[in-house]
């Protein structure tokens, strides 16, 4: 049978992903007491990559104890956080998969710490809606102070051994809040100008590539629009890649989260965001949103809509999809030893 599209290889830098599919950070709420990894992170995040998933990228990690979006969230803001990530990602390894991570400062959206009034930071003084604290609006100090826990984290991730590194600039956390205007209603520097609202993300990005080793990625997540008036619209989100092109080596591109908008939901209902931006500022990107049908990424990939294809939901109810798909469809695949008797030939 005729090789799948999502069985083609990437390279990106020097890593070679042995298929194109990519399991999505999303947040599992159950660290333990700062931050640190469990059991649960373990078996979650290593049995997707033995289910045949070519890229693991782990849930949003707090660069600082205010970066949390809750108590229960991971952390790489403390050399003790390191052990716990580097077994995750040791276990990854060994079963094939490239382990990413992705690091990120909550901003607004944080409701840990819950009885301190003043831990929540943003842009501007503006809440997410009436359930969550105003935030505190950061000045020029705790601005550089963020961008240098950034570029900590991205140590801490390299010494825990990750292939790949992903900023989250996306969904309203705070690199997200920095760039819209509905979030970032600041008169200095940071704010006004697309450029203006940009310069927090370059600088964060320049201080992430000062320690990441050069051959290795740095992706960055992206929410292309806010979906409501007023906000960020995908012409200006192409403005923003095109400023940052340059620090990034794939962009993966979501959308909303920024404010309470109402968004319609259907299959791949992301996938044209990360087709516009892709040709429009020739970029490399992954496409996210309610993708589950094997037809659905051949389509994808094979109309150059995205290079890498983000499943998420439907590799949480099941890990083993991509190995599936290639007993299915009779890819030239390395089954895992252990389940040998799972897929020879005569049951096919």
């Amino acid at each position: 049978m005729k090789k799948l599209n999502m069985f083609e290889p990437f390279q990106v830098k020097d890593l070679i992903l042995k298929n194109r599919i990519v399991f999505p950070p999303m947040d599992l709420y159950c660290a333990k007491e700062n931050g640190l990894v469990t059991d649960d992170h373990y078996l979650h995040y290593v049995s997707r990559a033995v289910g045949g998933t070519g890229l693991v990228i782990m849930e949003a990690t707090a660069v600082m104890p205010n970066g949390r979006i809750s108590d229960n969230c991971l952390g790489i803001w403390s050399d003790q956080q390191i052990e716990g990530l580097s077994r995750v990602v040791e276990g990854m390894h060994r079963h094939g998969g490239a382990a990413g991570i992705q690091i990120n400062h909550a901003g607004r959206k944080c409701t840990a710490n819950s009885k301190d009034s003043e831990y929540t930071i943003g842009p501007s003084p503006l809440a997410f809606d009436e359930t969550y604290r105003t935030p505190r609006q950061v000045d020029i100090t705790e601005i550089r102070e963020v961008v240098e826990s950034f570029k900590e984290a991205a140590t801490r991730a390299e010494r825990a051994g990750f292939d790949i590194i992903e900023i989250h600039g996306a969904h309203g956390y705070l690199i997200s809040e920095f760039l819209s205007p509905l979030t970032n209603l600041r008169e200095d520097e940071y704010g006004g100008s697309t450029e203006n609202r940009t310069r927090f993300l370059m600088e964060v990005l320049s201080a992430v590539r000062e320690v990441w080793p050069a051959e290795k990625p740095i992706f960055l997540r992206l929410s292309a629009t806010d979906h409501i008036e007023g906000g960020m619209t995908v012409a200006e989100m192409v403005k923003i890649v095109n400023l940052v092109k340059d620090q990034v080596d794939v962009f993966h591109i979501s959308s909303g989260g920024v404010v309470p908008a109402k968004i319609r939901l259907y299959p791949g209902y992301q996938v044209k965001l990360s087709e516009q931006i892709k040709k429009e500022c020739q970029v490399p990107t992954i496409a996210v949103g309610l993708i589950t049908e094997l037809d659905s990424v051949e389509e994808i990939l094979g109309n150059a809509r995205a290079d890498l294809v983000a499943i998420g939901r439907g590799l949480c109810r099941n890990p083993y999809w991509v190995m599936q798909q290639a007993f299915q469809k009779e890819q030239e695949y390395e089954y895992p030893s252990i389940y040998h008797e799972a897929f020879l030939d005569k049951l096919r």
